[in-house]
């Protein structure tokens, strides 16, 4: 490989990993619509990135309608487009369920593992190896499972399918309760790193089959841990 190729795939890495990190605090609510983002240099400096990292991901999140940029006006995010909140405004809180999550989780993301097997650019799988590296570690369960979120959204990004990240950054929304269920122990949160690997080990090895069964059998044990500590699952 060569230096030019090494920056490649570094900064593609990079940028994506700062895409997955914005989503996920728009997923947890931690950005809501109409946020302002901090300015370029600022932000760059609180990520700990670089400034042409950071462009790049701020050119990808607004053609998803993530964000939007304005000159002199900085950057914002957006609402939810109008079909995704119709959505999310219909459903009732009993239609929220544990269960109904799970459901929706196991329909989608074993397919985009499957995609991610095949779509999954170098720098993809160097940003996703970086948090399954981070989550490897002895984190507190709000670090660990944003490092969870983190990992799902890459992956979801890796399949190329703008409608299926949608739809898990939409159902992220609805897993935070379930996430600090199953991250709450160390057993927990070793078990999701475990998954995560194997999962990874599949899509890196463009095996969609095995991909797709990892992710399966991964939901199946984080719903196993859910059910032994949250009764109302």
């Amino acid at each position: 490989m060569t230096r030019l190729d090494a920056f490649v795939r570094r900064s593609m890495s990079v940028s994506g990993e700062i895409v997955a990190h914005i989503e996920t605090l728009i997923s947890n609510g931690s950005l809501v619509p109409g946020a302002k983002l901090p300015a370029e240099r600022e932000l760059a400096r609180a990520l700990n990135v670089s400034r042409v990292s950071l462009r790049e991901a701020m050119h990808e999140l607004e053609a998803k309608r993530v964000v939007e940029r304005r000159p002199g006006r900085g950057t914002t995010v957006l609402q939810r487009s109008a079909h995704v909140q119709t959505l999310y405004d219909e459903l009732s809180e009993s239609e929220r369920t544990l269960r109904d999550v799970a459901e929706l989780r196991e329909t989608i993301e074993p397919r985009f593992a499957e995609l991610a097997a095949v779509r999954a650019t170098p720098g993809t799988i160097f940003a996703l190896d970086r948090v399954l590296d981070r989550s490897a570690g002895e984190l507190p369960v709000a670090d660990s499972v944003e490092a969870d979120i983190s990992f799902h959204m890459l992956l979801a990004q890796a399949s190329q399918n703008p409608l299926m990240v949608a739809l898990i950054s939409l159902a992220n929304e609805w897993t935070g309760s379930v996430r600090a269920y199953s991250h709450q122990t160390a057993t927990g949160r070793r078990r999701s790193h475990d998954g995560h690997q194997l999962i990874l080990e599949a899509v890196r090895s463009g095996n969609g089959a095995a991909a797709r069964d990892a992710m399966l059998a991964h939901l199946a044990d984080v719903a196993d841990l859910t059910r032994g500590a949250c009764p109302s699952f």
